[in-house]
Order: C-alpha cells, then structure tokens, then sequence
C-alpha cells in the first residue's frame, strides 16, 4: 500500500482526482471528520484482529481479508478509469495502455515484494502475534515503524537522520524495553514468542516501504497500487496459511459470531473505508497533520481494548506506551518538518504533492 501507512518514507506522490486534477481544499470540519475517522478506524483494527484471531487462523483471516479488499478496490479502479477520458487519464496518472488496464510485468512484481513484505511480513505477524499478546500492547510494538523506517533508510540508503529523530529511536527503544522488561524479577509479562513477532512486523513493514519508495515501479494511481499490492499480499498470505497446515485445520463452522464480526470489519471498514479516507487526506490536509494519526492510532487501540476486551491496563504497560508514543511523535515531527522544508520549491512548481506518511496500520 502506499503505506505511511498503513505509511512509510516513500518518493513524493502526487495525488489527483479523475479528472486530472489535484485537491487542494477541504472545510476545516471535513478535514477533522476525516482525521477522527482514521484515528478510529485504524486505531480499532487491532480490536478486529484479536476478534478474527479467536476462532480463524491468523494467515488464512488475514489473506482473505486483503485478497477481498484489493479485489474490490482493484474493481473501484477499473471501472473509474474506463470512465476517465484518453486525455485526462494521462494527467490524472491512470495505467491504460495498449494491453487495456493491466499492470506491466514490473508492477505486478513490485508490487507482489510490497505487498509480500506489508502484508505477509508485517500484518501477518501482527495477526500471529496477537494470538498471544494483548491488542492494546501489540499496537504500541507496532508503533515503532517509524523508528525502523529511519535505522534501515540510513543503513541502506544513507538518509540523513536529524538530532530529534535519533533522539525518538532512543526514547521508542527505552519504551520496548520497558514493555519487555527483560531484567524483571517476575519474567516476561507477555508471550516471548507472540513479542517476537510483533517486533518482526514493523521491520518488515519499513523493509517493503523502503523498496517501495527507493526501488519499485508502482502504478501511479494510488488506489490501483493499494489494491494491486493487496490482491499480491492476500495471495501470498494463503499460500503461508497452506504451508503452516492452517487451511487442514480450519473448521468453518467452528467460527464464532465474533470472528466472523472482526473479520468483515477489518475487510470492510479497516482496508476499505479506512484508506480510501487517508487517500483523501493526503489530497487535501498538510501531511504532518495527516502523520499525527502515527501516535494517536496506539493509544486509541489501548483504550479500546481495555474497555471492549477487557484487556488490563498494567501501569508499567501504560508507561511503556506513553515513552514509545513520545519517540514516535519525535520522529514524526522532526521528519514531517524535513520534508515541509525540502519540497517547499517544488510544491510551488509542480503544486500540491502528497507524501504518505510512516506508519502501517493494521
């Protein structure tokens, strides 16, 4: 996905309606509309992950959530492409060619890494890792994809690293290590296996971002990218589910009314809804705005988990999120403001440039 997202450092994208072209304005009251709902939605997904995880595999949920959705999304685009004039859908970045409107070869490649790297490695994980480890803390684990966008951006592409964003690595790391707690006398308060895995999510989620940003060939349409990488994804998750020995295990009449509410939920609200409104936001609300969800989408999935699941609020738990919150609000920032500074010109060129912002959402 053009993951900041659901996030990661990508190369600017421009961002424009079907008519070739680019939103610049929105009511203060629309944009904060769309602002609540993402911090919401995305917030809230992690609810719908434990819910699915109780009585459906954790591949095989997330595979069809994402083969679904991309294929609607892929479906959406379709059609509103086959709409768009030869001419406009040139300016507006639309992917017709003489093949009609399928992807190249290239696309569908790239396209199959991202989608493999975001949604096999990283929300995969976070649907195995949530069988054990409580929702609210697996979304501060995940939280850190900020801080690992900026250690391999500077490992493999030499980006620069700004003081306060070395400063939020720091203070993300000391917040893991106080959830951890690994010197604690009365051991691990929570799955070592299940906080294994949510620390290899976002690794693989900055992993498939970077190559997204640096390396791949995308098409340009933002949705037609999204679903193409999720329809990859989705496929890829299956195959994972076959080869663990989930689908041989699966009953689908063992499935409770919750899973089944958790898994329509996150394929309809959490991929659907969810990102066609931070496409939206990137279109018309200043990026560093539309980041600030980074930070507020864990402590969203902390208090809801405590007040739907139940889930108990330890105060190390809190304390460990609030440290990881503030690192990650750091990196943010100081990132958000990087690049406010560096495409100042070239906004005032080329106009309005949408840049998604760092953090996946689940």
């Amino acid at each position: 996905m053009y993951a900041p997202h659901l996030d990661q450092p990508t190369q600017p994208s421009t961002v424009t309606g079907a008519d070739g072209r680019v939103s610049a304005t929105a009511s203060p009251v629309a944009l904060w509309a769309g602002l609540l709902v993402i911090y919401f939605v995305w917030g809230s997904t992690y609810i719908g992950i434990r819910l699915a995880d109780e009585s459906i595999p954790p591949f095989l949920m997330a595979g069809v959530r994402f083969l679904l959705a991309g294929l609607v999304l892929l479906a959406w685009e379709y059609f509103a492409i086959r709409r768009i004039p030869h001419e406009a859908q040139s300016n507006a970045g639309g992917d017709r060619n003489e093949h009609g409107y399928l992807p190249s070869r290239r696309q569908v490649r790239d396209s199959a890494i991202v989608g493999g790297a975001l949604l096999l490695g990283g929300m995969g994980l976070v649907a195995l890792g949530e069988k054990t480890v409580p929702a609210g803390v697996a979304a501060f684990q995940i939280a850190l994809l900020p801080v690992w966008i900026a250690v391999l951006g500077r490992i493999f592409f030499g980006e620069r690293l700004p003081r306060m964003v070395i400063v939020g690595i720091l203070v993300g790391l000391i917040g893991v290590a106080i959830l951890v707690d690994p010197l604690g006398s009365s051991g691990p308060a929570f799955d070592g296996f299940g906080l294994f895995v949510l620390l290899c999510s976002p690794i693989c989620w900055a992993s498939g971002s970077l190559y997204s940003s640096h390396k791949a060939v995308l098409p340009r349409r933002p949705l037609t990218a999204t679903g193409l990488q999720m329809v990859c994804g989705g496929a890829l998750l299956l195959i994972a589910a076959l080869a663990t020995g989930e689908f041989a295990s699966f009953d689908i009449a063992a499935v409770t009314g919750r899973s089944w509410l958790g898994l329509v939920y996150l394929t309809s609200v959490g991929s659907l809804v969810g990102f066609t409104t931070y496409v939206w936001l990137l279109r018309v609300a200043p990026l560093p705005k539309v980041a600030t969800y980074a930070y507020v989408n864990p402590i969203v999935a902390f208090i809801l988990a405590g007040l739907l699941l139940g889930e108990t609020i330890e105060p190390r738990t809190a304390l460990a999120g609030a440290v990881i919150v503030i690192g990650v609000a750091l990196i943010v920032t100081a990132r958000g403001r990087s690049r406010t500074s560096g495409h100042e010109a070239a906004g005032a060129a080329q106009g309005r440039a949408a840049e998604p912002a760092e953090i996946g959402s689940a």
